[in-house]
């Protein structure tokens, strides 16, 4: 089951029990032609919210060939984050830079953290009000040989799900989403 549709089956088993907390409100309020006026509806508004979720079955989540844990290296690690960025759909008017982090030991394995971040500059904006920053992580292993695979995996800021490349599908509306937010944050403020 792909990632698109635990979405949307989270999405209408959420939609489903407002529906239904909405109708046992109402069921104590309402005479029974008010009842039945809101329950109609109600469905009606539930029918059109699942048409919104449109499934491409047809669609492939891109992936590159990642990096051994023998040719692992930071230089190399920001090239792989290059080309797996270009695998995105996204609008040509973002841009993006990748910042090193740091690098963590423990005890199996030292993880390496990358920051990309996102904006829109403009002609009159050159400097954007806000950017969007997506994080990934490089899992080397120390115990494993050197012709397997390292880890990696990405986070989209503020949000909380864990993505591994080749599993779910870059959404560029998350990135927009991250920006907005900022913006209203910031209008919000009085200084």
């Amino acid at each position: 089951m792909s990632t698109d549709d635990v979405y949307a089956d989270q999405a209408k088993k959420l939609v489903d029990e407002v529906i239904d907390t909405a109708i046992k409100r109402l069921e104590t309020n309402l005479s029974l032609t008010e009842r039945e006026k809101t329950f109609e509806s109600l469905k009606a508004e539930e029918f059109s919210r699942q048409s919104t979720f449109v499934r491409e079955d047809n669609f492939e989540v891109k992936n590159i060939k990642w990096l051994n844990i023998s040719e692992f290296s930071v230089e190399n690690a920001e090239e792989k984050i290059h080309e797996y960025i270009k695998t995105w759909d996204y609008e040509d008017s973002w841009l993006y830079c990748i910042d090193f982090l740091g690098e963590d030991p423990h005890e199996f394995d030292t993880r390496f953290r990358y920051r990309v971040r996102w904006s829109i500059p403009t002609r009159r904006k050159p400097i954007p009000r806000a950017t969007a920053c997506v994080y990934f992580s490089f899992v080397v292993s120390s115990i494993k040989p050197g012709t397997f695979p390292v880890d990696v995996f990405y986070v989209f800021e503020a949000h909380r799900l864990v993505h591994k490349p080749g599993e779910s599908r870059f959404r560029e509306k998350w990135l927009k989403d991250i920006i907005e937010n900022k913006v209203m944050m910031m209008q919000a403020i009085e200084f």
